[in-house]
């Protein structure tokens, strides 16, 4: 009884701690944020090039001899120096410039929030000279955020800026109504594209609700408000409509592919299949056999390559969580350490 009772009392004397400590953050963050305006997050910038440049530094350090690597030194500051004497000059065009930007969707194609913030950065400052490099990774999703998505792309191509789609694992149904957008879509060999189709599933709970006498009742307003339901009894007339409108949403996915890839012959691969890299350059879907880091690499040195990452801010409820799991670590630690070894006596 007495362990039962010290652990109480120190159990509660935690709690009050970690409430307490709480307490304080959300009042200093409160203060900190009063009459400020808060935004959801910022752009972050990374010049590519200086990642390669690194790179390739260091892995010359290592496999150089030492004078190899003086004079190789010595001969990118000479060449350096000619390059910038070069572009001083005030006839010279400017550098192409290559925004690069990666989406990896899921179902929602959740990612479609930063995306947009990107692309709106993007084009306050990019023209008809650069290029966009989108590195594509998604296996489809909803239709309507998939349409959102390619939406935010297609204001790349409206300004008449170069859209590329590089793609290295996979981009079918809604991730290839993306890709489709680009002016250039490059794949790698084995990346899976197309599943140029629409499909629906739902489980029907109905004679298990009747089994047990529980009744479902639907109201709708409107003939088909509602075609088919998970709880009630799915009718011939409300399954062939539902049917309707997927080879509805089907005829409108073929035709923006056909729209946006007229050399594709969208009976032909409009089946929900995939293709692998090679097979889809076969049928059209890509423009070329090529992983991004290749495609990167190629323009590297005519180019300033830059990624751009919208960042989101973390919330107060996330940042409240992130303070509660260490606090909480902390008593249980306490507890461990103290009633613990009394439990092995």
């Amino acid at each position: 009884m007495e362990f039962l009772s010290n652990y109480g009392l120190f159990l509660a004397k935690a709690i009050t701690v970690v409430a307490a400590i709480l307490f304080v953050v959300v009042g200093i963050i409160a203060a900190g944020s009063r009459g400020q305006k808060s935004a959801d997050g910022a752009i972050e910038v990374n010049r590519i090039n200086d990642d390669y440049d690194d790179l390739e530094e260091t892995l010359k350090a290592a496999v150089f001899s030492e004078e190899e690597f003086k004079a190789e030194q010595k001969r990118l500051k000479k060449q350096h120096k000619l390059d910038k004497k070069k572009h001083k000059s005030e006839d010279e065009q400017q550098k192409k410039r290559v925004f690069v930007l990666d989406f990896d969707g899921d179902v929602k194609a959740s990612e479609v929030e930063n995306l947009r913030e990107e692309i709106t950065a993007i084009l306050t400052i990019a023209t008809r000279e650069d290029e966009v490099l989108l590195r594509l990774e998604s296996p489809g999703g909803m239709v309507h955020s998939y349409g959102l998505a390619a939406s935010q792309l297609n204001r790349i191509t409206q300004q008449e800026i170069p859209l590329t789609i590089a793609v290295d694992a996979v981009a079918a149904s809604g991730g290839y109504m993306m890709a489709c957008i680009g002016n250039k879509i490059l794949a790698a060999p084995f990346a899976i594209i197309g599943s140029i189709g629409v499909v629906a599933q739902l489980p029907n709970f109905h004679r298990l609700l009747k089994k047990n006498d529980i009744d479902f009742e639907l109201f709708t307003a409107g003939e088909h408000k509602r075609t088919v339901t998970m709880f009630g009894e799915n009718t011939e007339k409300g399954r062939q409509k539902f049917v309707e409108e997927l080879e509805d949403t089907h005829e409108l996915f073929k035709e923006f592919v056909a729209n946006h890839r007229p050399q594709v012959n969208v009976n032909t691969v409009a089946t929900g299949e995939i293709w692998y890299g090679q097979r889809a350059l076969e049928q059209n879907l890509i423009d070329d056999i090529q992983t991004s880091d290749e495609y990167l690499m190629s323009q590297r040195k005519d180019s300033d390559i830059f990624s751009v990452h919208f960042a989101k801010k973390k919330s107060l409820q996330e940042k409240l969580g992130i303070a509660a799991s260490v606090a909480t670590d902390g008593v249980i630690n306490r507890l461990s350490a103290r009633f613990g070894s009394r439990q092995h006596l």
